[in-house]
Formats: C-alpha cells, sequence, structure tokens
C-alpha cells in the first residue's frame, strides 16, 4: 500500500531558560501530531512530516542526546535515506541550535524558516507566506513555549495553511519532570485528531490545560467569605454534593462537598482541603461558566 503524504506546516523550539522543548503541527491529514512530533528533555525535539520517515523522530532525539547539534544529525539522517528527496524534517537540539531540511521532490510549495532556538516547515502550502507567518509570530510572541508555539501555528493557518484544507494539529511541550507526577518530561501532549477548526480546538485544549495543571497564584486568592460561601453552595447544592440551604456559613459539611466537587471537575491543582478558606479566581471563573446560576 502506497503511505499518502503528509502535507502539513510545523514548528519546532525550545526555551532553554526553562529548559523546555516542543512540536506544534496542523495538516488536512488524520492526527497529524502522532506522527510528527517528536520531543525528549535533555534531546532535543523534531518534527518529520512530507513522505514522513517516522523512525527520524526516535533516531533524531538519540543522534542530538548523544551530542550531536541539530546540524549533524539532520545531515545523519538524510544521508542514510534513499528516500530524502520527499522528505521534510525540522530539527532542535539541547543547546538551541535548529536546523531543517526540505527535499527537492517534495509537492508545492514546500519551503522552511530557520530561527533562533526554532525552524518551521511545510509542504502543500498556500505559499511561503504561511511560514513567514509562522516564524514572525513566534519571534514576537511572549510568555511560555506552549503560548508561542501555538501562535505560530494560528499565524501560519491564518496566513494559508495547509491548501487542501484543516483536519488535525498536534501541541507537544517536554521539559525534565515536567510530566503528570513528576516522574516523566512530558508536560503537555495536546492533540485535535479530526475537526473543521483544529487550530482553534488545539487553543481550547491548551486553555484547559492551563487551568487543570497550572500553579495558583498566591497573592490573587479570594478569602471565601459569606456572600462567596453561599454562591458556591449554591453550585454544590445544585449539582447535589451539599444539602441545603446555602447559609453562607464555610462550614465543614461544605468543605468536603467542595472538595469532592473539586475531584470530580480534576481541579486538586488549584484548590485543597489543606487550605480550605480562600479560592483561586481561575477557579472561581471556570465554575461560573460551567454552572451559571
Amino acid at each position: 500500500m502506497k503511505t499518502p503524504p503528509l502535507c502539513t506546516f510545523s514548528i519546532v523550539a525550545c526555551d532553554l531558560s526553562v529548559p523546555a522543548w516542543g512540536v506544534a503541527v496542523a495538516s488536512k491529514f488524520l492526527a497529524a501530531g502522532a506522527v510528527v512530533s517528536w520531543a525528549r528533555a535533555g534531546a532535543g525535539a523534531v518534527a518529520t512530516q512530507a513522505h514522513a520517515k517516522v523512525p527520524f523522530g526516535t533516531q533524531g532525539l538519540n543522534l542530538m542526546a548523544s551530542g550531536l547539534s541539530a546540524e549533524q544529525a539532520l545531515t545523519r539522517l538524510i544521508a542514510g535515506d534513499e528516500g530524502r528527496a520527499q522528505r521534510q524534517v525540522g530539527l532542535v537540539d539541547v543547546q538551541g541550535r535548529a536546523a531543517a531540511y526540505t527535499g527537492e521532490a517534495c509537492m508545492d510549495w514546500a519551503g522552511d524558516r530557520v530561527g533562533q532556538g526554532y525552524a518551521c516547515q511545510g509542504n502543500i502550502l498556500t505559499g511561503p507566506e504561511t511560514l513567514d507567518a509562522m516564524a514572525d509570530a513566534y519571534e514576537r510572541t511572549p510568555g511560555a513555549l506552549e503560548q508561542r508555539l501555538l501562535a505560530a501555528l494560528d499565524a501560519g493557518d491564518r496566513a494559508g495553511g495547509d491548501r487542501r484544507g484543516k483536519q488535525s494539529a498536534g501541541l507537544l511541550v517536554v521539559k525534565p519532570g515536567g510530566g503528570y507526577g513528576g516522574d516523566n518530561d512530558r508536560y503537555l501532549d495536546l492533540r485535535v485528531d479530526d475537526d473543521p477548526d483544529p487550530v482553534g480546538r488545539l487553543a481550547h485544549l491548551l486553555a484547559l490545560h492551563a487551568l487543570y495543571f497550572g500553579a495558583s497564584d498566591g497573592d490573587a486568592l479570594l478569602p471565601i467569605d459569606g456572600t462567596l460561601a453561599a454562591e458556591l453552595q449554591t453550585v454544590l447544592i445544585r449539582q447535589g454534593y451539599l444539602d441545603g440551604p446555602a447559609s453562607g456559613a464555610w462550614d465543614a459539611a461544605s468543605v468536603d462537598a467542595f472538595w469532592r466537587f473539586v475531584g470530580t471537575e480534576n481541579l486538586e491543582e488549584r484548590w485543597s482541603p489543606d487550605a480550605p478558606d480562600a479560592l483561586d479566581p481561575v477557579v472561581l471563573d471556570f465554575i461560573r461558566g460551567r454552572f451559571p446560576g
């Protein structure tokens, strides 16, 4: 069976101040993120696409982990590949050096852009404006690596993107000890495998990731006074966690009910009965949006 080309646009990048490495990708291809995106803390990140050679992901990471630069690893990958004319690859290494390759047989429009700590690449695009927009957005966007990667992906999407249309998108970021439980590097791995607006949906998932796994700002916590307690109790009563009425007294029964509510909504990173008398405003906004009065 002939393998269809993975026509897409992507960016690999790093933030050495964290340190973190990541890949963002969008394509008119089912579940592109599952094929294109590879990253490992202490090694770097790889995007493999066009007639994608999937082993380039692990091979590229292993080469960079062994001490090779992104350019050296890329040279090694391409040199041993008889199908290199149809490949497209982007890499960024542990020191933030980036490299990209676009084979001469990749389908138009195809190309790449390499900047400080990042590389953008794409094929079957509407034109070079997609990669130009991605590079510009990445360089201009402040904040965490995942926000900059998403900004680049969104800019490329708006500039034209895959000229065949839209279907999937993915965002992968790794950092040492950054994964769930702290014993792995997979800080976030978000994918939209089949959607009419995959980049927009990916932005929604990233916002949810920040809600569920982001750290609370201790200086911004709201005291649960009588008014706020009554508001929370009303939600708990409506959702079946607490018997009424909403008294405004934040007592042991209310704390216990709210903890069960927090467990159901996966908000344990944002509230704990160990500090029961204050609430993250991010959680309050979530509650008001999800359970309007």
